[in-house]
């Protein structure tokens, strides 16, 4: 056999990953702004004797090292995407980006939550005016962070595009950047609070309540973003459809089916069909495309007969 004539029956394996997110330029737009206001933020908490403007500065900083992480992960999967050495492409190297960014979510929630306790039964005098005006910058630059993440929804339009599927890794990035937000907001309105009622209390206790939100974001993260790098079964219908789409003749009949996802949009399918009428593997791939475009799919066929059934049992 010759090469050429195998080709189309070979297919690459990189699945669209080999070219630039969208999401990789603006992570690392992001993490700029995030580096640049850490600083200030961190020098000013010192100056000025805020903990909840120091612990912003401190989580902004942590959270651009997870935004390294995000960036990282986009970087690599796309110089790997051609190298073969991924069976079903580098998709879940995004995956595990964010997975990875849930984790450090929840280590921050922990820490907001220790600090805030910290300062809760050791309250330190505060510079009100100056905390304030530079929490609100900070607050200003996390919102246009969180505008520049805002879409987490990619659509490179690739075959195998599954368009109800998010780019985790954005979405990490994303969650850190609302968490800095959140964290910002909760400053002013613990400094606002302190400066004009005198409850210096509020600052660690709206620490308290960040964490908390914190470490729900991460929660919902670590666990849709675990059940695709465990190879879980897909529970979105398309199960059920393919299966209809196969069986509604009457003639054929699937009796093994795994679908799972291999990065973010993108679907694999391991199907085996018994028929009576048994058609060529292609015969059921063009059925199925109609309606699903799967990333990679594998069609075992078996004729079916009652001799074969019984020898079989």
């Amino acid at each position: 056999m010759k090469e050429e004539n195998l080709a189309r029956w070979a297919h690459s394996h990189s699945f669209g990953q080999e070219k630039k997110r969208p999401g990789e330029l603006r992570t690392f737009i992001v993490i700029a702004l995030t580096t640049g206001m850490m600083a200030v933020e961190v020098t000013a908490g010192i100056a000025y004797g805020s903990i909840a403007l120091l612990a912003d500065g401190l989580h902004m900083g942590s959270h651009a090292v997870a935004l390294s992480v995000n960036a990282f992960a986009y970087v690599y999967a796309r110089r790997q995407a051609l190298s073969g050495r991924f069976s079903f492409g580098t998709g879940k190297v995004n995956t595990l980006g964010g997975y990875t960014g849930a984790i450090l979510l929840a280590l921050f929630a922990l820490l907001m939550a220790w600090e805030s306790c910290q300062r809760l039964f050791n309250p330190i005098s505060i510079a009100f005016n100056q905390a304030i005006a530079v929490a609100t910058v900070g607050l200003v630059v996390n919102g246009a962070s969180v505008f520049i993440l805002g879409d987490q929804h990619e659509h490179p339009h690739e075959p195998g595009h599954h368009h109800h599927e998010h780019d985790h890794n954005l979405k990490a990035a994303y969650l850190h950047v609302l968490a800095d937000a959140l964290t910002s907001l909760l400053a002013i309105a613990a400094l606002l609070t302190g400066k004009y009622f005198g409850a210096l209390w509020m600052d660690p206790v709206m620490g308290l309540i960040g964490a908390l939100l914190v470490a729900r974001w991460s929660y919902g993260l670590l666990k849709s973003t675990s059940a695709i790098l465990l190879d879980t079964q897909e529970s979105d219908g398309t199960i059920e459809d393919i299966r209809h789409l196969i069986e509604a003749s009457g003639e054929h009949r699937v009796v093994d089916f795994h679908l799972w996802s291999i990065g973010s949009g993108l679907q694999a399918a391991l199907i085996t069909v018994v028929s009576s009428a048994p058609q060529s593997p292609d015969f059921y791939r063009q059925m199925i495309a109609k309606q699903h475009a799967l990333a990679h799919l594998t069609i075992e066929v078996h004729a079916y007969s009652e001799q074969t059934a019984v020898s079989a049992q």
